[in-house]
């Protein structure tokens, strides 16, 4: 077996890329572990684990590549096409289109167009962010941040200028967003209708509007404000944005506010605000005594006068023997969803959810993706983690998200089905458990994704609630549905 390391020094990639270059190169012939990256912490770490010898001094401004073949010609071809994958190929002009030097920042481009008023999306390193947001908002461009690992007070400092213009930022860490029917970020394709949201959450905002696409209501807009946007610190200044403009808006019926636990004082602001509007506001709050997510979207169907239908789940097409009472292990992609999995599971298995060796771990979370794609985008952490917790005895149960939508993995049943099959043909006494976040017109195909889910062992469901109860009871008593 031959390896190779390198080290490229200032070197940056953006992790998408980065993800798709490992892949490609892990998939020729002859090459068994391949990880081109940005050398930050975690990236060492994962290098490490995999037997790699990373050279001192490399640091997250610098690009690793580590890849191990069998044979020196295996490493050397994958060598020799690395740069090949690397290299930017700018797109061609369109016809007609003066080739022009493009404009090198969000603010650049809103002068170049002479249009204020529009909406930037700004997705760079986090430590770069506040100077591109803070351009486009000067050129009069409301923005969307996408990236994370932006600073507390540069995010106030954000929301505070785009008030003193009329502005709104959504975000930093704003992954999910919809306007006016157009989905940015990781959005699902939802029928048009009459529901807006403000969501301080990705993953709970696209719940709520996948459930509400399979009660055939369709969603107008989505207003991402970022996770920290209802904190103390930051006081709600997106949301109470948000709200003020989604209720001038004539065609939004009805306004749902999703968000993990608010700062108790803005949690009285915000509602506060929302009863001065004219347009009714329903809200998602996750807490210890609040509803889920599936709830709080059957009383938006309620107060549209709609029925909340049966929430679909499809039970696993071949069963393992009984399973049998032990330890929940939750593996999300969606910080919101492992949330609200962690509030049911807690009131299924009451005092034993902090004793019984069960824990929830949230791939998403800032640690886990500084250098790194979106488990929604790279799965590759999740899945060496899945594997680890099946081979652990202490395991009963394993509950995982798979949400679907625009930017997401193409086809994560490709990855994931493979991956539970194994699991379970090494286990006949494990049971996992898949909620499955998205809609019938997803590039993915929700349907298509449940079945092959569901033929590889797992029992799968749409509401992320129904998915945390069933998995708890299981990991309780080992009993059915």
């Amino acid at each position: 077996m031959n390896s190779w390391v390198e080290v490229r020094s200032g070197a940056y990639r953006d992790s998408v890329t980065l993800m798709r270059v490992s892949r490609t190169l892990a998939e020729r012939d002859g090459v068994t572990a391949a990880m081109v990256a940005m050398a930050t912490e975690l990236n060492l770490d994962l290098l490490t684990q995999q037997g790699f010898a990373v050279p001192a001094g490399a640091g997250p401004n610098d690009l690793v590549v580590a890849i191990r073949g069998v044979g020196e010609a295996a490493v050397d071809g994958a060598r020799r096409a690395l740069d090949g994958l690397l290299a930017e190929v700018p797109a061609p002009a369109a016809p007609g289109i003066a080739e022009t030097e493009p404009p090198r920042t969000a603010g650049a481009a809103a002068r170049r167009l002479g249009e204020p008023g529009g909406l930037a999306l700004v997705s760079v390193p986090g430590r770069y962010a506040f100077v591109e947001a803070m351009d486009a908002l000067t050129a009069g461009l409301n923005v969307m941040v996408f990236s994370d690992n932006v600073p507390l007070h540069q995010e106030v400092a954000l929301k505070e200028a785009a008030g003193r213009r009329g502005l709104i930022v959504m975000g930093p860490d704003c992954g999910t967003a919809v306007i006016g029917g157009v989905g940015l970020g990781f959005a699902n394709a939802v029928r048009p209708g009459p529901v807006s949201l403000v969501a301080a959450s990705g993953t709970g905002a696209q719940q709520m509007m996948c459930l509400l696409d399979t009660a055939g209501v369709g969603v107008r807009h989505v207003l991402g404000v970022g996770g920290r946007d209802l904190s103390a610190e930051v006081s709600g200044r997106s949301t109470l944005a948000a709200l003020a403009a989604l209720d001038a808006d004539p065609a939004t019926e009805l306004i749902a506010v999703v968000t993990k636990p608010p700062a108790p004082r803005v949690a009285d602001l915000v509602h506060s605000a929302a009863r001065r509007l004219d347009t009714p506001v329903r809200f998602a709050m996750l807490g210890e005594d609040s509803a889920d997510l599936t709830a709080s979207t059957e009383e938006v169907l309620t107060t549209l006068g709609r029925a909340a239908p049966r929430w679909p789940s499809w039970p696993a097409d071949r069963r393992t023997a009984r399973p049998r009472p032990g330890a929940l292990r939750g593996l999300f992609a969606g910080g919101t969803l492992c949330a609200e999995a962690a509030l049911v599971a807690r009131r299924v298995l009451g005092p034993a959810f902090g004793s019984g060796g069960h824990r929830l771990i949230d791939f998403g979370d800032d640690g886990y993706t500084r250098g790194r794609a979106h488990p929604l985008i790279d799965p590759t952490l999740r899945l060496e983690r899945l594997a680890a917790e099946a081979a652990d005895p202490a395991c009963a149960v394993l509950l995982l998200d798979v949400v679907l939508g625009y930017g997401a993995e193409p086809d994560p049943a490709a990855l994931l089905a493979p991956a539970v099959e194994s699991a379970l043909e090494r286990r006949d006494d494990l049971r996992i458990v898949v909620s499955l976040c998205g809609t019938p017109a997803d590039p993915q195909d929700r349907d298509r994704q449940a079945a092959a889910l569901r033929a590889a062992g797992a029992d799968v469901f749409v509401s992320n609630a129904a998915a945390a109860r069933y998995a708890a009871g299981l990991a309780r008593n080992g009993g059915g549905r």
